[in-house]
């Protein structure tokens, strides 16, 4: 097993403790930016927890609990994520149905007399009614059960359901460590330059490098400053970024309109040199935040695409 992050050691050590102190809590809620290893970190605790004959703290991986869990067969170990729905396609959120058959099973004894251990991932993603389902197992949670929350998006979540979970907060690691992670990951291309566009963020930097993002982002940051000073045609640009990873070209995006709105505000120029007042630069920032929550939806990309690029508020 490789080695764990360094900003994982303070939450798998106050885990450790409460399970040695027999203080664990029913559900937890993995929470923070994507790209921190949260899922990671779960499945590591899930097959700790599952293990016959730990050690050191960690699942042993031979045990008849570690090979089950690995062959992914594990009696009292479910999942709940994204389905297909009747017509094949994966839905986007997750369903009453799916929240209440794992309750459900919760209620029952534990097959090899252990936890019993329920991963919802991506939590964000559950719908109203499966948050009121699931609602009802937090506030009367089955003994030796456990239920794992994974959200990137935690403010999705009812507040109801976020106060009855322990917090397990993935937050940015200082920049020096990021960049010794990121380095020690070996990949080609600049850390630096890719920690930046990360925002700090060493998983999405070393998902940018492997990807080869980085000229993807300058493109968008020329084709906006190109479209703000009128040498670009909105409906090119839509159908161009529609067919080469929109979601992506819109987080650009709004990452350049925030340095935009930094630079401006401090009387600097820009990276888009808009020749734009504030508001209007805010306007147009908040719009690609809508556009991206948009392309979640049903929505044609091109579309959703166009209508942020029209400059409407710019």
């Amino acid at each position: 097993m490789s080695a764990a992050p360094a900003w994982h050691v303070p939450h798998w050590q106050r885990l450790q403790l409460a399970l040695e102190q027999e203080r664990m809590p029913h559900a937890l809620l993995l929470l923070g930016p994507g790209g921190l290893g949260k899922r990671a970190f779960a499945q590591r605790w899930v097959a700790r927890l599952l293990c016959h004959a730990p050690q050191a703290g960690e699942a042993c991986g031979e045990c008849h609990g570690c090979r089950l869990r690995m062959a992914g067969t594990h009696p009292d170990f479910y999942r709940v994520e994204l389905a297909p729905n009747r017509e094949g396609k994966l839905r986007s959120e997750i369903v009453i149905d799916q929240v209440r058959t794992v309750c459900e099973k919760l209620t029952l004894a534990s097959q090899l007399g252990g936890w019993r251990i329920v991963l919802i991932d991506p939590a964000d993603a559950l719908n109203a009614a499966a948050d009121n389902a699931l609602l009802k197992t937090l506030e009367e949670p089955p003994a030796a059960a456990l239920l794992i929350l994974l959200a990137d998006h935690p403010e999705r979540l009812p507040a109801t359901v976020r106060s009855r979970c322990q917090r397990v907060h993935f937050q940015l690691p200082a920049r020096a460590e990021a960049k010794a992670w990121l380095d020690a990951q070996a990949l080609h291309g600049d850390s630096v330059q890719a920690l930046e566009a990360a925002e700090g963020n060493p998983g999405l930097a070393a998902t940018y490098l492997r990807e080869g993002a980085l000229p993807r982002r300058e493109a968008v940051r020329s084709e906006l400053a190109q479209l703000l000073a009128q040498r670009a045609d909105a409906l090119a640009l839509a159908q161009s970024w529609s067919q080469d990873n929109p979601a992506q070209r819109l987080q650009f995006a709004a990452q350049w309109l925030a340095r935009e709105l930094r630079a401006q505000t401090a009387g600097e120029r820009g990276p888009l040199a808009a020749a734009r007042t504030l508001l209007q630069l805010a306007q147009w920032f908040e719009q690609a935040n809508r556009a991206r929550e948009l392309l979640r939806g049903p929505l044609r990309v091109d579309l959703v695409l166009l209508d942020f690029l029209s400059l409407r508020n710019a």
